[in-house]
């Protein structure tokens, strides 16, 4: 780990001089390449330097220990200090190890977020709606920024389908692992007799692709325009503002209609074809991420999961980990961190098992 910190270390040295060099601001794609890099740095840099204290200050813990052998309450109050400095090394290790790993350089971007009822009917949409919540209460934590682009609603409640864009630092690279099927197992309320129902919704998330990345021919492009239904304010309903984009070679379709300017509404929809059209060119060159995003992401059914909530145990358990909690109220309340720390350190570990 000291090897990887010292490399980390030199890269954001020599990053923050290329910074300074007015030469890169003519170049604002080289610049906000170097941004994004040393922005993920700085936080390796700040949590070694917060571990390097920690390691001080309990070395001069031990030693007031050992130095104390014949007073009883200074002893005591050494021990302790020592203690409680050895649990803040470990938590900063445990830190500072979750920063170290190697990042696809994808991470680092906005994520478009696509949440869709799946098998279920009624039942299936209102947990989509829940997981909607839970994504934008886990966003306000990490104090990103969501934009709805699409939102369709289930006849009883919930989304039959909601399409947004997550802004903020390493946003895709922590929602990716949300990506498959959420099943949740629980007493709908329209059940008079008691019986647990399971239903399903599928998440997809996707990099946010920036224009460099996707070149798109306007003539493969169906654009057509349509009066906009649902929550948007007073013009909703009464102007052709909300778009639907085709891609007519792949057949991919995308709609927006969250703003209420139809050129506003185009943008974002472009925006969200080019993560799709970016996705899958990853895909096919990564046959093994092509693999888990058919696992993941399926059809639908409710046998094809990543993750169960059930709600008479008040339990998840995201079932590629094995990782359990009980919380389940407050991990729809946006308290997902853990399971994705555990996801990362896995993804990392079966990497490095792979290059062994």
């Amino acid at each position: 780990m000291e090897d990887r910190i010292f490399d980390a270390q030199r890269r954001y040295d020599d990053l923050s001089v290329q910074l300074a060099d007015p030469s890169i601001h003519a170049d604002p794609k080289r610049l906000r390449e170097v941004s994004r890099e040393h922005s993920r740095l700085s936080g390796i840099v700040e949590a070694a330097a917060r571990l390097r204290r920690a390691r001080e200050e309990l070395d001069g813990a031990q030693s007031m220990l050992a130095d104390a052998a014949g007073d009883p309450e200074m002893a005591e109050m050494a021990r302790a200090e020592a203690d409680h400095l050895t649990g803040e090394v470990r938590r900063l290790e445990g830190e500072l190890k979750l920063l170290l790993i190697p990042r696809d350089p994808l991470d680092d971007r906005d994520a478009v977020v696509e949440v869709r009822a799946g098998t279920g009917g009624d039942e299936a949409a209102l947990f989509a709606g829940e997981l909607f919540r839970m994504y934008s209460r886990f966003a306000d934590r990490q104090g990103w920024k969501l934009e709805v682009l699409s939102v369709s609603e289930g006849t009883a409640g919930g989304y039959k389908e909601a399409v947004f864009i997550v802004r903020g630092a390493h946003a895709y690279g922590d929602l990716r692992y949300e990506s498959g099927v959420h099943r949740v197992q629980r007493v709908p309320a329209t059940e008079t007799q008691g019986r647990i129902h399971t239903s399903a919704a599928t998440v997809a998330v996707l990099p946010e692709a920036e224009e460099v990345d996707v070149q798109i021919n306007p003539n493969e492009l169906k654009i057509d325009v349509y009066r906009s239904s649902g929550p948007g304010g007073q013009s909703v309903n009464t102007t052709d503002s909300a778009v639907r984009i085709t891609h007519l070679p792949t057949g991919l379709v995308v709609t927006c209609q969250d703003e209420k300017s139809q050129h506003k509404n185009k943008d974002k929809a472009m925006g969200v074809l080019r993560s799709r059209l970016l996705d899958m060119r990853i895909a096919e060159q990564e046959s093994a991420r092509a693999r888990d995003r058919k696992s993941q992401v399926g059809t639908g059914d409710r046998s094809a999961k990543i993750r169960t909530y059930n709600y008479p145990q008040s339990r998840i358990t995201d079932h590629r980990i094995g990782f359990t909690t009980h919380a389940l109220q407050q991990f729809l309340d946006g308290a997902i961190d853990e399971v994705i720390e555990n996801l990362k350190l896995a993804s990392q570990e079966e990497r490095e098992d792979r290059a062994a």
